[in-house]
C-alpha cells in the first residue's frame, strides 16, 4: 500500500478556510495535491449527506474546515457543522469505519500555513487507513 494516494475532499467556508487555502497557494507553501476543495458560503451549509456522499463516491477522507469558534461570518454556521461531523463519526463507528475518516477544523483566513499542515495531516492519516472501504461498487453507481 506504499504507492496509496488518499482521496480527500475538503469542505470550506468562503470567508476563513477558503480564503486560508488561497494565502496557502500565495505564499507557495507545499502541501499534498490530494485534497479537493468545495467552497461553501459557510460550514453551516454541509450536511451529513454530503459528508457521507463524498464517501460512496469515492473520497478515502473528509474534513470540514470553517472559521473560528465564535467568530461565523453566519454566527453558528460552524458550530452546526461540528455538530453534523460528529453525527458522520458515530455512523461511521456504527458501520465499522474509521471515524477519524472525517474531521472538522477552525481557521481564520489569516491561517494558511495550518491549512498546509492540516492537508498533511490528513493525507498522513489516511495513508494509514488504506483505501475507503465503504466507496460504491461502479456498476452500482445509478442505483
Amino acid at each position: 500500500m506504499t504507492d496509496f494516494e488518499p482521496k480527500i475532499v475538503a469542505f470550506c467556508c468562503n470567508y476563513c478556510a477558503f480564503a486560508a487555502a488561497d494565502l496557502a497557494g500565495a505564499m507557495r507553501l507545499q502541501y499534498p495535491p490530494n485534497v479537493r476543495i468545495v467552497r461553501l458560503p459557510c460550514t453551516g451549509k454541509v450536511d451529513a449527506l454530503h459528508l457521507l456522499r463524498a464517501f460512496e463516491d469515492g473520497a478515502d477522507g473528509v474534513f470540514v474546515a470553517g472559521c473560528m469558534e465564535g467568530e461565523c461570518h453566519f454566527i453558528q454556521g460552524n458550530l452546526r457543522a461540528r455538530k453534523r461531523v460528529d453525527y458522520v463519526k458515530r455512523l461511521l463507528i456504527e458501520i465499522g469505519v474509521e471515524p477519524e475518516r472525517v474531521e472538522m477544523f477552525n481557521l481564520s483566513s489569516a491561517m494558511g500555513g495550518r491549512f498546509a499542515e492540516i492537508c498533511e495531516e490528513m493525507t498522513s492519516r489516511i495513508k494509514q487507513f488504506g483505501p475507503n472501504p465503504v466507496e460504491r461498487q461502479k456498476g452500482d453507481a445509478g442505483k
